[in-house]
């Protein structure tokens, strides 16, 4: 039996801490992004990691640059919050083409599940040429239930997470066609949209 073909993707994440990028502490959202999609996706994926400070100039230049290295889907983690040097939201936003506002509203419903604070959440989501740069909490549970969503005891999804959405959205915007393993994270896709597998 053939195996099916999957488009490869890169994919840019980026962990934003004063702290943990100049070493104080051990960076844990890095592999905890990393964990998760090597679990989601079918498709081979190669990864553009960066660990940044908390400054909002070399954030946006970031995310720029691993747009312009062709990175067809960019995950931020931290530096969200309503702290004076959380700034990754305005970052993202000043380089944005589109705002996908949705996102933000759905992961702050998660994590309202779990904590009343969610609501001092800033994360945004964007469009930026053929990109989607979605901000994400900053701890590693928080990431997985955002991405993910809640399931009950018998597996079935009582929230939905926000990467569901994800593949359908890169591709409107022109990007690979993302497919996911269900026991982790359901792609939803109108029907005219699911391509059959290729071999």
């Amino acid at each position: 039996m053939t195996e099916a073909i999957h488009d490869p993707v890169k994919i840019g994440i980026v962990s934003i801490s004063d702290r943990a990028s100049t070493g104080v502490y051990e960076d844990k959202g890095l592999p905890a992004l990393q964990d998760w999609l090597t679990r989601a996706l079918r498709n081979p994926i190669t990864f553009e990691p960066r660990l940044i400070p908390d400054e909002q100039d070399t954030i946006s230049a970031t995310l720029i640059a691993l747009v312009n290295a062709g990175c067809s889907l960019v995950l931020t983690t931290g530096g969200t919050g309503p702290a004076l040097r959380d700034v990754t939201p305005e970052a993202t936003l000043a380089v944005a083409h589109k705002e996908m506002p949705g996102f933000g509203e759905q992961m702050r419903q998660i994590s309202l599940k779990f904590v009343p604070t969610a609501i001092l959440s800033r994360q945004v989501a964007v469009v930026r040429d053929q990109s989607l740069i979605i901000n994400l909490p900053g701890q590693p549970k928080a990431i997985a239930e955002t991405l993910e969503g809640l399931k009950d005891a018998d597996g079935q999804p009582l929230v939905a997470g926000i990467f569901a959405a994800v593949p359908y959205c890169i591709d409107l915007i022109g990007g690979p066609y993302l497919e996911t393993h269900d026991s982790v994270c359901k792609a939803f896709r109108p029907k005219n949209a699911i391509r059959s597998a290729r071999t």
